[in-house]
Formats: structure tokens, C-alpha cells, sequence
């Protein structure tokens, strides 16, 4: 199994979390998939050097988010869904990049503010750290399933509307294309990961110690003026980046 070195005990991480992590990620690759199921607590106990109730804790995190579920008298079989594979592009939409791959797609604003931009979100479009921004929160779907969770910005100056436009259209490139932007790319994308926290835990239907993949992305229109500065979290055992270089 990935991961099997000895937990960290003076991490500050709850070592259930931690096993929980270890186990998710070798279900993500696969290592599993031969059998369908976890190997039993007794022999996860041990390989952890945990007791039996640490296992069992981290086992009833992976069944809350849906990724393994207990089979009375039979063990722990795993519930692995293939993961969406979201390209990442010089052209980056949502709708675009999974479609094929789920019968629905959605969008849903969770809410909107206008605000300064701040120095990070002023250095990706190019504006002042007191400059106007509309910050739109998102949350995108696929066949009813939470996929990724999005803070957005726009210059206010040029995107008064996005927030309404959104909520019309469920779309950042609807929304974008109703405010005069026809077509826009990708300029950069930074990639990370991260434990799920706050918010992101309930709207992507998670359990505390999951995983996110991050991406800060920065697109602009085709003059190169930036338009959009996003910070959009992944559940990371649901969606597996593809980098078209």
C-alpha cells in the first residue's frame, strides 16, 4: 500500500486522518482493484502500527465520502468511482473539458461580494491592490456529484454584471460571453494540494481529511488583459488533471 511508512505521531494530524489519506491515495491508483476490497483492519492495524479502533475510524471517514462501504460479516469493499479526467489547457472550461464523461454538468453561485483586490488577486490581473473586484463563490456538479469549489475574481470596473450573468447562465464562459468577452485562454495555472477545511468540507460532500487538489489559474481575453483570477478546489478522489502542453 502507498503510504505505509509509520505515521507521524507528533505531526499535529489525528493519526486516523492520516491513515485515512495513505488509504485514499492507494485507492486512487489502484492498488485494490484486483480484489475490490480493503484488506482486513487486523492487517491494517498492523501495517500502520495502530490499533484496531484507529483503522476503524479512518475506514468510517472513507465510507462518509462515499469511497468504501463495511459489508457486514464480508469486510470493507470499495466503492471507487472512476475519476473525472479535467484537462488543463490553453482553452480551460468546465463544461468542455468533462464533457463526455458525465450526463449532467451544473454550476451553482453560492454567493457574491465586491471587494479591493488585495496584492495576490491585483498581481494575477494586473490592477491595483485597491482596485474594485466582483468575487463570485462557485460550485460545479457532475451527475448531482460535487467536483470543485471556486473563488473568483473580475475587475468590477469591466464585469459590474458577472455576478447576475452567472446566476443566468451557470456559466463562466456564458457569463463572460455576456459581458463582451467571446472568448478568453488560459495564461497560467499553479497546482497544489491540500487537506479539505471549512466550507469545502460540507459543499463538496466531504469528510475531514480528505484531499483537494488546487489550482490558481489566471485567464485572459485575447488581448492579453487579464479577466479572471480563480482558486478552484478539487476533490481530489474524483478528478485527475490531464496538462495539454
Amino acid at each position: 500500500m502507498t503510504g505505509t511508512k509509520l505515521v507521524e505521531r507528533q505531526s499535529g494530524i489525528a493519526l486516523w486522518r492520516q491513515i485515512a489519506d495513505r488509504m485514499r491515495l492507494s485507492i486512487n491508483n489502484g492498488e485494490f482493484d484486483g480484489t475490490g476490497m480493503m484488506p482486513p483492519e487486523k492487517t491494517l492495524a498492523e501495517r500502520f502500527g495502530v490499533n484496531r479502533h484507529t483503522v476503524r475510524s479512518a475506514l468510517a471517514a472513507l465510507a462518509d465520502e462515499g469511497i468504501v462501504r463495511p459489508l457486514q460479516g464480508i469486510g470493507t469493499r470499495i466503492e471507487r468511482r472512476d475519476r473525472l479526467s479535467f484537462p488543463i489547457a490553453r482553452r480551460t472550461r468546465f463544461s468542455q473539458g468533462l464533457g463526455g464523461q458525465a450526463r449532467e454538468l451544473d454550476g451553482k453561485l453560492i454567493g457574491w461580494r465586491e471587494q479591493t483586490a488585495g496584492q495576490t488577486v491585483a498581481e494575477g490581473l494586473a490592477i491595483t491592490p485597491d482596485s474594485r473586484c466582483i468575487c463570485l463563490e462557485t460550485l460545479h456538479s457532475a451527475d448531482g456529484r460535487p467536483v470543485s469549489r471556486a473563488t473568483n475574481y473580475f475587475p468590477a470596473d469591466r464585469f459590474a454584471a458577472i455576478a447576475e450573468e452567472y446566476r443566468t447562465h451557470r456559466s463562466i464562459t456564458k457569463a463572460l460571453a455576456a459581458s463582451g468577452v467571446a472568448d478568453y485562454v488560459r495564461r497560467s495555472t499553479e497546482i497544489s494540494a491540500a487537506h479539505a477545511g471549512g466550507e469545502d468540507l460540507a459543499d463538496l460532500r466531504l469528510s475531514p481529511g480528505a484531499i483537494l487538489l488546487v489550482t490558481i489559474a489566471v485567464n485572459v481575453d485575447m488581448d492579453g488583459v487579464p479577466i479572471q483570477y480563480a482558486r478552484t478546489r478539487f476533490a481530489a478522489d474524483r478528478v485527475k488533471f490531464t496538462v495539454d502542453t
